[in-house]
């Protein structure tokens, strides 16, 4: 699948209502860029097997008046129209979880299909972990099992690799450096509480929900792999949203 050239995707290192509970900013500024004041926003549990706890935070987290919460499950599925359901939404949350689970699901019932229209005409998207991997080429993940293993087949919404959670578990930081050596293409780590605003495709911006989180992106170079921070905001300063 080429890559999308229009539509906004956050992809999250770590954090929103799951991780931080009692830290919104994050998810304040994914809800920030909606279309709707009142934004309809869709939980899409896929990557945890449609887990209820999943579900049960994202409504204590978002049915407080701010928004208009739903979300949509794949294993026991009663949209019949995707492209019409998620059109209708301003923003998609999606959750961590296995990501090759969530791929393989949306790939069999047409989601990952409809996604580039409904993102070009209006929809954000946003997801945490797994849920921010699955838009990129590739990656590395935890969905094999114990350890971490190269990720090739993600949706290719967004050019390049990505690594979530690149300074809360230790081995990821060599994993992805290995990674990126190996296949001498570049990528980007970031930090739990990380935000990558992407639009058209292009990161535009990135933002965090903690003072020292950051993101990293990493080149190969000559056999090596050169490792450089990104530029963040920390949403907490006055004005940072």
């Amino acid at each position: 699948m080429p890559l999308i050239t229009r539509g906004q995707i956050v992809a999250f290192g770590g954090g929103g209502f799951a991780m931080e509970p009692d830290n919104p900013l994050l998810d304040d500024y994914a809800l920030s860029l909606c279309r709707r004041s009142r934004p309809r926003v869709c939980l899409i549990p896929t990557a945890s097997g449609d887990a209820q706890p999943w579900v049960d935070r994202f409504y204590d987290s978002f049915d407080d008046g701010r928004c208009e919460p739903s979300h949509l499950t794949l294993f026991h599925r009663t949209v019949t129209d995707l492209h019409a359901f998620l059109c209708d939404q301003d923003l998609l949350y999606v959750a961590g979880g296995n990501t090759v689970n969530l791929l393989a699901v949306w790939r069999a019932q047409g989601l990952a299909e409809v996604l580039p229209d409904v993102l070009a005409r209006g929809t954000v998207a946003c997801g945490v972990s797994a849920g921010g991997l699955c838009w990129f080429e590739r990656g590395i993940t935890d969905s094999y099992g114990p350890g971490l293993n190269p990720l090739t087949d993600g949706l290719g919404f967004l050019p390049g690799s990505f690594c979530p959670h690149f300074d809360s578990e230790s081995k990821r930081l060599e994993s992805f450096r290995g990674f990126v050596r190996d296949t001498g293409l570049p990528g980007i780590g970031a930090d739990d509480g990380v935000g990558l605003h992407y639009r058209d495709g292009q990161l535009v911006r990135v933002v965090s929900s903690r003072p020292d989180a950051r993101a990293w992106r990493l080149e190969p170079a000559e056999g090596e792999v050169e490792m450089r921070e990104v530029g963040t905001e920390y949403l907490g300063n006055a004005g940072g949203g």
